[in-house]
Formats: C-alpha cells, sequence, structure tokens
C-alpha cells in the first residue's frame, strides 16, 4: 500500500484582500499586522550625533573627578597631619586658586583648542595633586601642601568644554542645545553625587591617598580620550580687536552676579546639613543626605531637558529661581519644626529638584550672550562665579551654626536663594549699571 507523502511548502504571505475595480485593474489592501515604533527621545536623538557618545564617556571619566579631589584632600590631609583647620584650609585654597587661573585657562582652550591647551594644563594639575600626595606621605612642611594643591588650579573646565562641542554641533537647533545643556547639568550632579562617596570608601577602605590617586588617573585617561575626538572639537577661534570681553559683554554681569547668589545656596547648604547630621549624632549620614538633593537635581535635570521650553530663557530664569527659593524654605522649616532627619534629607530631595532648571537656563543665557568664538571662557566665568559663592556660602553657614543653630543656618540658602530672585528680576540696563557701580566702589 502506498505510503502518503507529505510536500513542504513555502510559507504563504499574510492574507490579502483584493477588491476588483474594473475588469483588468484590482486593488491589493494588506492586512499584515505593522508595528510602530516610538520616536527616539531626545537624549537617544542626542547621543546618535556622530562623535558624541566618545566625547561625552570621556568627558564624564575627566569629570568625576572634580567632586574627588576635594574630599580626597580633606580625608588624606587631615587623616595624616590630625588637623580640619589645616585640611579646610588647604582646600579654600586651591577653591580660591581655581577661581583666578580659570578663565585663563578657558581663554586659551578658545584661543588654541581643546586639544591643544587642555592636555597640558590637565598634566600639569595631575602632577599638582600627585605632588600634594607625596608631601602628605612624607611629612613635608605645610606650605609644600597650599603650593601643590594650588597647581591644580589649571585643570580644565571639562563641562564647559563639552557643551561648547554641543554648541559647535547642534547650532541653529534650540530644542536640541536644551537638551544637551540639561543633559550635561544632569551630568554634573550625577558627579558630585558619585564623586564624594566614591573618593570616601578609597580613601577609608584601602589607604589615605587611594581617592587622590584613582582621580588623577580617571582625569588624565578622560581627558586624552575627550581630547582625541577631534571631529567634535569647535575650531579654534581668535577674537576681533573689536570684540567685547565676555565679562563686559552686554547682560553677562548680571548673570555672574546670580551665579555669586546661587554658589552661596550650594555653599551654605552643603556646610549647615553636615553640621545638622552632626548634631543628630548621624554625621556620617550627611553625605547620604546631600547626595539625595544631588539626585533630585539630577533626575528634574533629565526631565527638563525632555520638555520643550517655553518662552525665551530670560523669561524662564526668575520663574526657576522662584522655585528654588520657595522649595528651600522646606528645608528650613523641618529642620526648624521637626528636627528629624529622615525627613530632611526628603525636604532636600524635593528642592533640589529645582537646582538643575535653575542652572540650565542660566548656562543657556550665558551661551546666548557671550561673544562669538569666547564661550569656554563665558562658561568658566559663570563657574567662576559658583565657586565664589560657595566659598561665601560656607563661610556665612559656618558662622551662622556657631553663632545660632544649624536648624536656624538653613535660612542662609533661603536668604541667597532670594537675593538671586531679585537680581533677576531688575531690568537688563539696570542690573549692569548696578553691577559696574558695585565693582568700581569694591575697587
Amino acid at each position: 500500500m502506498p505510503q502518503p507523502t507529505f510536500e513542504r511548502r513555502p510559507p504563504q504571505p499574510p492574507p490579502v484582500a483584493f477588491l476588483a475595480v474594473t475588469a483588468d485593474t484590482l486593488v491589493a489592501a494588506d492586512f499584515r499586522p505593522r508595528t510602530r515604533r516610538r520616536p527616539p527621545g531626545p537624549y537617544r536623538r542626542l547621543l546618535a550625533t556622530p562623535g558624541a557618545r566618545a566625547f561625552t564617556i570621556g568627558n564624564l571619566m575627566a569629570r568625576l573627578p572634580m567632586g574627588m579631589f576635594s574630599v580626597s584632600a580633606v580625608v588624606m590631609i587631615a587623616g595624616t597631619r590630625g588637623s580640619y583647620a589645616l585640611a579646610g584650609a588647604v582646600t579654600a585654597t586651591g577653591l580660591a586658586a581655581t577661581a583666578l587661573v580659570a578663565p585663563w585657562t578657558a581663554r586659551l582652550v578658545d584661543r588654541h583648542g581643546q586639544a591643544r591647551v587642555a592636555v597640558p594644563a590637565t598634566l600639569i594639575a595631575a602632577l599638582g595633586s600627585l605632588a600634594l600626595l607625596l608631601c602628605v606621605r612624607h611629612g613635608a612642611p605645610a606650605w609644600t601642601l597650599f603650593a601643590s594643591y594650588a597647581a591644580t588650579a589649571t585643570t580644565p573646565n571639562t563641562g564647559g568644554m563639552a557643551r561648547a562641542r554641543w554648541n559647535h554641533l547642534l547650532k541653529g537647533d534650540a530644542d536640541a542645545l536644551h537638551a544637551a545643556n540639561s543633559f550635561e547639568q544632569a551630568a554634573d550632579e550625577l558627579c558630585f553625587m558619585l564623586g564624594p562617596v566614591l573618593a570616601a570608601f578609597l580613601c577609608t577602605a584601602l589607604f589615605p591617598q587611594a581617592g587622590t590617586l584613582v582621580g588623577v588617573v580617571l582625569l588624565v585617561s578622560g581627558m586624552l580620550l575627550f581630547t582625541a575626538q577631534r571631529s567634535t572639537e569647535p575650531p579654534a577661534t581668535r577674537p576681533r580687536p573689536s570684540a567685547k570681553a565676555p565679562l563686559r559683554a552686554p547682560g553677562i554681569p548680571p548673570l555672574l552676579v546670580v551665579c555669586l547668589a546661587m554658589g552661596g545656596v550650594f555653599g551654605a547648604m552643603e556646610v549647615v546639613t553636615i553640621a545638622f547630621a552632626d548634631a543628630q549624632g548621624h554625621r556620617a549620614a550627611a553625605g547620604v543626605v546631600l547626595a539625595l538633593q544631588a539626585a533630585g537635581s539630577c533626575a528634574a535635570g533629565l526631565l527638563y531637558g525632555a520638555m520643550k521650553p517655553a518662552g525665551p530663557a530670560e523669561h524662564r530664569l526668575p520663574w526657576c529661581v522662584a522655585a528654588m527659593t520657595a522649595l528651600l524654605t522646606l528645608p528650613l522649616l523641618a529642620a526648624s519644626l521637626t528636627g528629624s532627619l529622615p525627613l530632611l534629607a526628603l525636604t532636600l530631595l524635593i528642592a533640589g529638584m529645582a537646582t538643575a532648571p535653575t542652572m540650565v537656563t542660566t548656562m543657556t543665557l550665558v551661551q546666548q550672550r557671550t561673544p562669538e568664538g569666547r564661550l569656554n571662557e563665558g562658561m568658566t566665568l559663570a563657574v567662576t562665579g559658583l565657586l565664589g559663592g560657595i566659598a561665601c556660602g560656607s563661610a556665612a553657614g559656618g558662622w551662622t551654626v556657631e553663632h545660632t543653630s544649624a536648624a536656624a543656618a538653613y535660612g542662609i540658602p533661603v536668604t541667597a536663594a532670594a537675593l538671586a530672585l531679585m537680581l533677576t528680576l531688575l531690568p537688563p540696563r539696570r542690573a549692569t549699571a548696578r553691577v559696574t557701580r558695585d565693582a568700581a566702589a569694591f575697587r
């Protein structure tokens, strides 16, 4: 009896319905299921830019040590010399030196290119950190610690150079540039959130110099990777003789004063939070509490970048600073009325959500108002203003803690934010005239 045979037929296409229109014309309707792809998000489109991922990875590696060096120096010096006063004085000297040297380094970057200037400047800063490590380890005189740490002031503004690359690649696309600025601000917050934790872990788990040593390796390797991406590097430009310096450009001086006031918020908040946690007997938890504030800012920055900004940046800035001022009252109330550290941590997480949108909008205005070809210098001046404000805020917060209480000292960040809000509400011409008059009186 013959066995049945089975043929393998090729897979048939999904059913297609045909509709006769005329005697010799058929129109086919395809009923195959179709999948709709979501359009890529703003950050995915951003990183799809040719060369963007490579320079972003290098920049993040070089930027992470910015949150490590000061903590590593304090732990290293205080652990071997037994003096927090000496450690604080050394780091303050490095901060002051950075405020003086950083604008000059940024000006050279604009004139001669990122690769030609950033690499030697980074190597000088790395040698300064290594010299500090050796001086601490071998018991060198105290003045050598100040000299070594001051040499680290040549560290380039890595965040500013990344923003300059985005500005070069995305010129003319305001929405993409807004997403890029938000991404970079979130990266700043992430580095300053993870950097201190990593530094403290290395210095305590391994040896006191481990944080500084790892920071130097990350800084140099990251900068070499970042500057190797020559295709995305903005061209070096020599400013015209008639071009104004960023410090004298219209609208820049008021922004620098706003940065000074906002730096006071950050500096005071750090010192006061450490003092409050110490008073509660949980000083070790201060780093976690401050990290929550940075986490709130990081999340808000990414969300802010995914949204399409409404209206020009100069109109958005007062609203952002007003939100920051309002949210900063929450830690003041939590510390004053309850004295609960967990509740304070929650309010700092919420208050931090106003930081990134404010900084993104501020940096957008700095980019718009800085003369062409001097973008790194303009953004570094803004960072210098923040550093000056951080130093003033730290001093004011420490004095208030000593003479009143840590809970009452949370009024310092609120006051600094309210001052920044007042400055943003001043008309541009009036604000510029006031800054010029104050500078002349100071001289």
